[in-house]
């Protein structure tokens, strides 16, 4: 990939993918952020993972505080329908999600698009919920004494604890979604709210793709995940560590 994103068109049909260009073509990313509209496609990106990582924490996090502090009829059952939905397959139901979605006027819209992603993180829920068994009810008990609530007991005292989840959270449903191609091809139809994931698709065609272009955009949708990569690794090690212990 980042052998054929130096190669011009005519150098790439002609060579094999590990023959280094003759002349390294460094205006393939300049075209290839230009033509596929890219810095908009990151405006779309960054939008869509802000909200569904915070949203997705919150939800989840607060399903599992429900889940694992109160004991009441169909706990239990709601857990194992959360581990039944696991096994389901996202595209087998999509028919009925497109249904749902066309319904709600959700298709064709950001939002539609990250109302969906935020319904669809049972994995989170586990991690908070195994990472909430590890945090003493005592604290809760004590809290209550001083009067607090449980909205209170949850923003005060449950969510700074569970940090290594939020982490860890954020580490699985930040990838998932940044990387999302299918759904966001499906449900996001216009060229000016496409994410990155799609943006590529500018250089498919029926009459052949333009892989040097696609390589090079490959390449510059890396750039953001390896620079945030290199600024949190410690607290990315730290929350999958912690993540496995727990586990």
């Amino acid at each position: 990939c980042f052998i054929t994103s130096f190669k011009n068109t005519d150098e790439y049909n002609s060579t094999s993918v590990m023959v280094l260009p003759r002349v390294w073509y460094f205006r393939n990313f300049a075209e290839a952020f230009k033509l596929a509209d890219m810095g908009r496609a990151f405006i779309n990106s960054a939008v869509v993972l802000l909200f569904v990582l915070g949203g997705s924490i919150i939800i989840g996090s607060q399903l599992a505080y429900v889940l694992n502090r109160f004991k009441f009829p169909g706990n239990t059952l709601i857990r194992r329908l959360f581990l039944f939905a696991t096994l389901l397959p996202g595209i087998a139901m999509q028919v009925a999600v497109y249904e749902i979605m066309g319904r709600l006027g959700f298709i064709n819209h950001l939002y539609g698009y990250i109302i969906m992603q935020m319904g669809t993180d049972v994995i989170s829920i586990y991690i908070f919920i195994q990472f909430m068994e590890n945090i003493s009810s005592s604290l809760d008990e004590s809290a209550i004494i001083d009067g607090a609530s449980y909205h209170t007991i949850y923003w005060r005292i449950i969510l700074p604890l569970l940090k290594p989840a939020v982490v860890t959270s954020m580490i699985l449903k930040g990838v998932s979604t940044y990387n999302e191609y299918y759904c966001a091809g499906l449900y996001l139809q216009s060229l000016n709210i496409r994410t990155v994931a799609i943006s590529l698709y500018t250089f498919t065609g029926p009459m052949g793709s333009q892989y040097n272009l696609i390589c090079a955009g490959v390449l510059i949708s890396l750039f953001p995940s390896l620079v945030i990569f290199l600024l949190c690794q410690k607290q990315i090690y730290t929350g999958i560590t912690a993540g496995a212990v727990k586990g």
